[in-house]
């Protein structure tokens, strides 16, 4: 009786302390997708408008764009009726000037549901060759999540730089 016991304690307490849910499927969408379109949702920039970020309001679209075509995992499509999945990039001021969040949502562009959602940091604060060191990191590591998230191999590589 005793050793009944022990033996199913064990078994509880494994079974409570695997906090690690098996990893749930992907959606299809992202998988098979072969044509992306790219949508630039803007930027939300702080209550006095300021940009601590050079390049303009753009910057991110451009930069996730290039990083886009680098890749050439998709076929970059102008029109987001011809493609498989919408890539939304955005940049929203989300600390009054202390950083920046790069937002990335993939869309399927039939429904218009969000199907998945990445986000990272730039911090704002500092010089402005810091800023932009900061936004281009964070650029290039929503473009490495993507990556990572189909399959494909993250290089973390530096996008801002030409």
């Amino acid at each position: 009786m005793v050793s009944a016991i022990a033996l199913l304690s064990g078994s509880f307490l494994r079974a409570q302390g695997s906090s690690v849910a098996p990893a749930a499927p992907v959606p299809a969408r992202i998988i098979s997708a072969k044509k992306v379109f790219i949508s630039n949702a803007g930027e939300q920039r702080n209550p006095d408008g300021d940009l601590y970020f050079s390049g303009g309001p753009d910057r991110a679209y451009n930069q996730f764009y290039a990083a886009m075509k680098d890749w050439g995992r998709y076929e970059l499509v102008s029109d987001p009726a011809d493609a498989d999945l919408v890539l939304e990039i955005h940049t929203a001021d989300i600390r009054m000037g202390s950083y920046n969040e790069l937002r990335l949502l993939l869309l399927d562009p039939r429904t218009h549901v969000t199907l998945w959602t990445f986000s990272q940091h730039a911090e704002s604060a500092g010089r402005q060759k810091t800023r932009d060191a900061s936004f281009d990191r964070a650029v290039s590591l929503i473009s490495d999540d993507l990556k990572r998230l189909v399959g494909g191999p993250a290089t973390a590589t530096d996008v801002g730089k030409k």
